[in-house]
């Protein structure tokens, strides 16, 4: 039975939206998004060292998934906590349903490279030797390689009541051996294990004249499967088989219960790789008494058990993509340009007259540090103030604002210490910026500060003015260049006055102060957008015209959802473009006939949130935001959403970020009312792809 047939046709009387059924679970939309990536690895229209890359995009997505959202269930079930979703699933109804999703989707990994992957590999003259394939030319060099290589730095650990089974860290690579006899000391255990240290590589190339082959690689573990008895003299050994655990990897830190959390975090780092553990992963071959026996000393359940056709790690792939030279099996490079209007002498002459918007990764993150570097030498500019979320570890950015420190200007950074997986990065350069004379700043308590302003303040003709960046995505150099994102540089005098109240709220003590452009989390964001999608559904009533376009990340905020739900029974027409996790289910009679929702996916991993909205009787409204429609984004986070009010950059914006992507019929999936998803295909009609359009556009490549 479909979504459709258990609703039935809703429009011949009230429908309760707060129903179950009208919501999809956060959990298995978090697979199903896992699934498209996937499906980009299966793409024969992209390069193939490509497909390679979304492979081990995918097993890393399934690895955060276990540490973060599986870890999360168990817990509930082991407190007794039930905090059901909008769709009312248990806890342990969730873990269910993950579980057998999850194994679908580990085998459907293993299918793809196994099947798919590795034959067009070879094809390309790029080979995985397998161990039972080694001539003896190879079997030779690889001997050596472990005895020069591996055998130094591996530890192999017999277990006895001396010896007890071992701690083994998160996603670690590991063997459980299997032997028989006695050894110097007369001791049999029966089993051992083998930790392969993450210095290591997962992947070995071998000589080109020894593997009839461009590129030939080993996998590690082929290597100490083979040699395995050399750890273990005068022992037999009877089976070996890699092993991978997952672990919670949440940190534990009671902010209102601590003095100083920069400190606490840094005495919890070091747990992280130690929490409980939440998936054991094993070879396929492994008997099952041996997975038992794992599965024991991890506590860990048959349904955690995961059973796989290759080796445990397949995130480790990636090396393959660096280690290959071969230009045609990758994307084509592509130089960031500069945006139109920016000048590189002076910014700030340039902002004076109008504002400037950057697309990134076609255009340059080199704008923001530039902007960031005019600003740390200008003697004009007193004071600079930043918020900070991840940044990497070697960042311009954080490089700047120490020299403008050292140069004397007033330097305040709010630095998200709680950045998931980034914590000891901003830990670190939080020091350096207050040891440069910084004035530091860690947030508020209960709440982080994914907000992404730049705050910039000059002496110009004698008055002070502020000049302003904000944007949707991280101060990163890195992911400027992978992820798309809009961001926006300003010298309007009321947003510059938002902003400066906002890093009031941040780095001070007091009630906050009315935004009156900006819209800001946890206060206004919320209501302003309830606000805003009522006023379409009135517009709608009235028999105007009304629409909205949003894009994001993730929509799964009830409140939001029941809004829409109404705005569609009103006749408003709803297009969604949610990259990752969707709770709303479309094409409902009676509930959401008028809402599309689509997941575009490609090179670049589409990052920027853009909201839309007619605005029937006035100017229609754009706004790009740091965040998502999620609970956490609206009520536990300080986010900012600002509106783009420039005409031009306005119908850039729109033409850029929504309309392209509605019109992509290449790389983009429909979400059905089941949710599932269905890829668009071209068909008759002339292939669009958003990105490749948009590359076109501004970088000139064909």
């Amino acid at each position: 039975m479909t979504a459709e047939d258990s609703l039935g046709d809703a429009s011949t009387g009230t429908v309760d939206l707060s129903r179950p059924d009208l919501y999809i679970n956060r959990e298995l939309s978090l697979l199903e998004f896992n699934r498209r990536v996937l499906d980009l690895a299966r793409d024969e229209n992209m390069p193939l060292l490509e497909r390679l890359r979304f492979l081990c995009i995918s097993s890393t997505n399934m690895d955060e998934f276990f540490e973060v959202r599986v870890s999360g269930l168990k817990q509930q079930i082991a407190l007794g906590i039930s905090t059901p979703g909008p769709d009312n699933l248990s806890a342990a109804e969730q873990l269910a349903r993950v579980g057998e999703t999850a194994h679908a989707l580990v085998d459907e990994q293993y299918r793809v490279f196994n099947e798919e992957l590795v034959p067009a590999l070879s094809a390309e003259s790029i080979r995985f030797v397998r161990r039972t394939h080694w001539s003896p030319e190879q079997a030779e060099w690889v001997k050596r390689y472990f005895h020069r290589e591996l055998q130094p730095v591996l530890s192999p650990l017999g277990l006895d009541p001396s010896h007890p089974f071992p701690r083994i860290l998160n996603k670690s690579l590991n063997f459980v051996i299997t032997l028989e006899g006695k050894d110097a000391f007369g001791r049999d255990s029966g089993f051992a294990v083998v930790q392969a240290p993450r210095s290591l590589p997962r992947l070995i190339q071998i000589p080109k004249e020894l593997c009839y082959a461009d590129y030939g690689f080993v996998f590690l573990s082929s290597i100490i499967h083979a040699h395995v008895g050399d750890l273990f003299p005068g022992m037999h050994i009877t089976g070996c088989y890699q092993f991978r655990v997952t672990r919670n990897t949440e940190l534990f830190v009671e902010e209102e219960e601590i003095d100083d959390l920069k400190r606490a975090l840094e005495g919890e780092l070091p747990s992280r790789n130690y929490g409980e553990a939440v998936r054991l992963e094993v070879a396929d071959d492994c008997p099952r008494d041996v997975a038992i026996f794992l599965m024991q000393k991890f506590h860990l359940a048959a349904e955690d058990l995961y059973q796989v056709n290759g080796p445990v790690n397949l995130n480790r792939l990636a090396a393959v993509i660096d280690l290959v030279d071969r230009p045609d099996l990758k994307f084509s490079p592509f130089t960031p340009v500069m945006p139109k209007g920016y000048n590189e002498d002076n910014i700030f002459a340039s902002l004076d007259k109008r504002d400037i918007l950057v697309h990134h990764p076609y255009e340059s993150f080199n704008a923001v540090v530039d902007f960031l570097r005019q600003a740390a030498r200008d003697e004009d500019v007193l004071a600079i103030k930043q918020t900070l979320y991840r940044t990497g570890t070697q960042s311009r950015i954080v490089d700047l604002l120490i020299e403008a420190a050292r140069a004397g200007k007033e330097v305040t950074a709010v630095v998200e210490l709680r950045a998931r997986f980034d914590e000891a990065a901003n830990i670190t350069l939080a020091s350096r910026l207050q040891e440069a004379g910084a004035h530091v700043v860690y947030g508020v308590v209960g709440y982080k500060t994914h907000a992404k302003l730049l705050l910039v303040v000059r002496r110009h003709k004698g008055k002070m003015r502020r000049y302003v960046h904000l944007g949707t995505g991280n101060y990163h150099g890195g992911t400027a260049r992978t992820y798309t994102d809009i961001g926006l540089f300003t010298a309007d005098r009321v947003i510059g006055e938002d902003v400066h109240k906002v890093f009031q709220q941040l780095t001070g003590l007091g009630r906050a102060k009315r935004l009156r452009k900006l819209l800001e989390s946890p206060f206004t964001l919320h209501k302003g957008i309830l606000d805003r999608i009522r006023r379409e559904t009135q517009a709608a009533q009235a028999g105007r015209p009304a629409r909205i376009i949003a894009r994001m990340n993730a929509l799964i905020e009830p409140q939001v959802i029941r809004a829409l739900y109404k705005a569609s029974q009103a006749g408003v027409q709803i297009d969604l473009i949610v990259r990752g996790v969707c709770a709303l289910r479309p094409g409902i009679p009676g509930v959401s006939e008028n809402i599309r929702v689509r997941s575009v996916l490609g090179r670049f991993l589409e990052h920027s949130r853009v909201y839309f909205f007619q605005n029937d009787g006035g100017e229609s409204e754009i706004f790009c935001s740091s965040a998502d429609w999620m609970q956490r984004n609206f009520f536990r986070r300080v986010e900012m959403a600002f509106p783009i009010e420039d005409h031009l950059l306005a119908a850039r914006v729109k033409s850029e970020t929504l309309d392209l992507y509605l019109a992509d019929n290449c790389q983009a999936w429909e979400l059905q009312a089941d949710g599932s998803y269905r890829r668009v295909k071209p068909g008759r009609q002339k292939p669009r792809a958003a990105q490749n359009m948009l590359l076109k556009k501004i970088n000139g490549m064909e």
